[in-house]
């Protein structure tokens, strides 16, 4: 940090501090001879401009806040990396928080984000913090909802997510197709628009098809390999199904993990269906031949740093946009 103050560059050039100030805000008319005295005396005195001070005083961190439900998963640390390199050139910066699917802690870090300032909120809920989200936003620290909906009418926001219940339902109904009715299905949390949009298509297949579902084997999870895990142990206590559906990529290792544990062969002995890419996909989908979906979390954060700054430099802009996108069905037998 240079050792000068906007003082001594002022003196140096031998004009006014505001003179100085309009050269290097760029705001106000100066003529030629005198900005060229300032930016010699910037560059004789190697000033350096305290860019948080100048943000601060015209209200303006550079920061966004991204909250996420788990940092190790590599979906949205993905749609975070699609966000980074759309905002990064523009001069900002994203801070991170991971609530681990934890309401309390995702409370926390809307409260800790507003209170540092960031100009903007990427949020993946874990659910019941409407009331925060709702009192955040409306206090003028936008929300963008990456993934997951909040349904506030007096508050609305810019969503980003994909197409869950046609996800679900594509993928339910692909199942049907090969012969499967016993299908054992790993639900996420519900109360997340994630977990019921996935449930609702899966249902909605199940309907379509005429066949009735056994309520025995579904099993409320919460989007984590362990629930993936306590999945298999449920279904296994009884008849087992001929069918697995998971309906995230994190329950999907966990099930291929509880089943590779139990000596289970994959697809023989029991089918599998992940909602998303199991990591390494290549690698997973050799070697367990299992059929999944496909998302586009990059392009989902490329969308959203687009709307970030375009919403950032264009606040009287009072457009909100709500996209939906749709993921792919994968299979190699």
């Amino acid at each position: 940090m240079s050792k000068y103050t906007i003082k001594d560059v002022a003196k140096e050039a031998g004009v006014s501090i505001a003179t100085v100030s309009r050269v290097i805000n760029g705001k106000g008319k100066v003529n030629a001879t005198m900005e060229q005295k300032v930016q010699e005396a910037i560059k004789k005195l190697n000033y350096e401009i305290n860019v948080i001070a100048k943000n601060l005083k015209e209200e303006r961190t550079k920061t966004i806040g991204v909250i996420i439900p788990d940092i190790s998963n590599p979906h949205f640390m993905t749609i975070s990396k699609g966000i980074e390199d759309i905002v990064h050139p523009y001069g900002y910066q994203l801070i991170f928080g991971s609530s681990n699917e934890q309401p309390a802690k995702e409370e926390q870090l809307l409260n800790l984000f507003y209170g540092k300032r960031v100009e903007s909120i990427v949020l993946a809920t874990s659910g019941y913090n409407e009331q925060t989200i709702k009192k955040i936003h409306m206090q003028g620290t936008p929300i963008l909802l990456m993934d997951r909906r909040v349904e506030i009418d007096e508050a609305p926001m810019h969503l980003v997510e994909e197409d869950n219940i046609d996800g679900a339902y594509t993928l339910t109904k692909q199942l049907l197709e090969f012969g499967h009715t016993r299908i054992g299905v790993v639900n996420g949390s519900l109360n997340v628009s994630t977990g019921s949009d996935r449930y609702k298509g899966f249902q909605k297949a199940f309907q379509e098809a005429g066949v009735e579902k056994d309520p025995m084997l579904i099993y409320n999870g919460d989007f984590t390999k362990e629930s993936g895990k306590k999945a298999v142990e449920y279904f296994m206590s009884s008849k087992p199904p001929s069918a697995i559906l998971s309906f995230n990529n994190f329950m999907t290792i966990g099930v291929l993990g509880e089943l590779a544990r139990r000596g289970i062969r994959v697809p023989d002995d029991i089918f599998i269906a992940s909602y998303d890419t199991v990591e390494p996909e290549e690698l997973i989908s050799h070697m367990y031949q299992i059929l999944y979906l496909r998302s586009s979390p990059y392009a989902m954060g490329v969308r959203i740093g687009k709307i970030l700054i375009e919403s950032l430099f264009n606040k009287d802009d009072e457009q909100i946009y709500h996209e939906k996108f749709t993921p792919v069905l994968s299979y190699q037998p």
